[in-house]
């Protein structure tokens, strides 16, 4: 009697992609190695031994798996997402356990998994110290972690001869996955990569021209863009001290935290309209905008600065890069009044854009909420009114209300489940609660001993692959690595 196999088994389709992924991923490392030649580093050889492990294993997949060309299906996205952003970060670790005497698996992996899902945490100190091309690769792989290897994979997904608009809408964050910037998932996912790569480049001349070295500004822009928060100095930002680095980093920043496809309809239409009448994107500026005026505003008055140009400079820099889970620093907030580092953390939970490179539940998950708990108040007045969710123009239909209601409910239990796990393992209460926000939402920077400056080193193991977990799962927005452990996931 022949064995049958669940359809999800990837008996080609999706342990080709992976093998696709890795053999990619395998290139990113030319990034580093070119900067490891340029300044004569003794890492070259660690980059070549990490590019050739990487793909050597993924040629392995290729070779073994290939042979269907179907479309995945729905639970193939989900399997395939899960099973790269797991495996990834161990060869992403690779070039720093080799370099970094005494690191750990368990703290390269952490510290990889910080960057390719941007929360920019980290557990390696005397960043200052470390080799330019070691650097480069930490915030190369934020670059890469911000708008999603996978759909970067989509975009050349034809070459591999898998469908890929199921992986698609497993990568990418927000409740309505549906959306369509193109006919083609392909060409969808390659407008938004050349949308990326192009305010980066911007980004990128325009540290350059603010008075980073060419290469801090390399870095520097990668964790921008992918709002991840990584330096190449333990003091992050402090170290430079420049009004000017500081306010390209807010304008860049805040780009980021919007949808991508706004920017892809803007340049394609030729008009910045859409920016503003996206009632998402108008809300994340509103919102940020009257945070760091209110910011400014409290620490004038609370004598914190006596120059409220001062204030406005460390409240604007600080507030938009923990509300946009970015995770840089320019000062030791957490000497501010408690409110503030307290208030930024909520804010880095709910306010940049689905489609961005952000962290957090999204912007327009928050809209639906409040519309829906509006509309809950005008029933009780009136139980037989009945009255659409809209968001702009669009009503929003009862699956997806559901969905980020259901999404919403299992965010605050990790949340809660994540804290009680810290707390047993005998973390302070401040720590495990504040270590939960910032890696579950991808910020890095909590409070306590994981803040501001957004170093992990002195948790213990268990504690590091407790965070490094809600990482993962916060990235991968939670439904698309819970679904896995539903029964009726495995069935026919």
């Amino acid at each position: 009697m022949k064995l049958a196999l669940p359809t999800v088994w990837p008996k080609s389709a999706l342990l080709t992609v992976l093998g696709g992924v890795l053999v990619l991923f395998s290139m990113t490392l030319l990034i580093p190695l070119t900067f490891a030649l340029i300044f004569g580093e003794a890492t070259t050889t660690l980059f070549l031994q990490s590019m050739a492990v990487c793909a050597s294993c993924g040629l392995l997949l290729i070779a073994l798996f290939r042979g269907s060309q179907r479309e995945m299906l729905p639970r193939d996205g989900f399997m395939l997402v899960v099973l790269v952003w797991g495996v990834l970060p161990a060869f992403g670790g690779l070039p720093l356990m080799l370099h970094i005497d005494g690191l750990s698996f368990t703290d390269a992996y952490f510290e990889s998994v910080s960057g390719l899902t941007t929360t920019g945490a980290t557990v390696i100190e005397g960043l200052d110290h470390l080799p330019i091309s070691i650097n480069v690769w930490r915030h190369f792989m934020v670059l890469l972690g911000g708008m999603g290897i996978l759909v970067l994979t989509v975009a050349i997904l034809p070459i591999l001869g898998v469908g890929g608009s199921q992986i698609y809408k497993a990568e990418t964050p927000g409740p309505m996955k549906e959306d369509k910037l193109t006919p083609r998932i392909s060409e969808t996912a390659r407008g938004l990569w050349l949308v990326y790569f192009g305010i980066s480049l911007a980004c990128w001349l325009s540290y350059f021209l603010a008075g980073m070295s060419w290469w801090d500004a390399f870095m520097h822009m990668c964790s921008t863009m992918g709002l991840g928060g990584f330096s190449a100095y333990d003091a992050s930002f402090a170290h430079f001290d420049s009004p000017t680095i500081e306010l390209v980093a807010i304008f860049f920043m805040s780009l980021a935290g919007v949808n991508f496809g706004l920017y892809f309809v803007a340049w394609r239409s030729r008009s910045l309209k859409s920016l503003w009448t996206d009632l998402e994107a108008r809300s994340y500026f509103v919102l940020v905008f009257a945070s760091v005026m209110a910011v400014t505003l409290f620490l004038y008055l609370h004598e914190v600065y006596d120059d409220p140009l001062t204030a406005l400079r460390f409240a604007a820099f600080n507030v938009v890069s923990i509300a946009t889970t970015t995770g840089f620093a320019s000062t030791d907030y957490a000497q501010w009044p408690l409110f503030v580092p307290v208030y930024m953390l909520l804010l880095c939970g709910i306010a940049t854009c689905a489609g961005s490179t952000g962290g957090g539940i999204k912007m327009v998950r928050l809209l639906l909420i409040l519309k829906q708990s509006r509309n809950e108040l005008i029933r009780i007045v009136h139980p037989r009114a009945v009255v659409p969710v809209k968001l702009g123009r669009s009503v929003i239909s009862p699956g997806i209300l559901q969905s980020v209601l259901g999404f919403l409910v299992v965010y605050l239990l990790a949340i809660c489940l994540g804290t009680l796990v810290l707390l047993f393992t005998g973390l302070d209460a401040v720590t495990s609660f504040t270590a939960v926000i910032a890696s579950i939402n991808n910020t890095g920077p909590g409070l306590g001993d994981v803040g501001p400056s957004g170093n992990y080193k002195g948790l213990s193991d268990v504690q590091t692959w407790v965070c490094t977990i809600l990482m993962l799962l916060g990235r991968l927005e939670l439904m698309s690595v819970l679904v896995l452990f539903v029964p009726h996931f495995w069935r026919h």
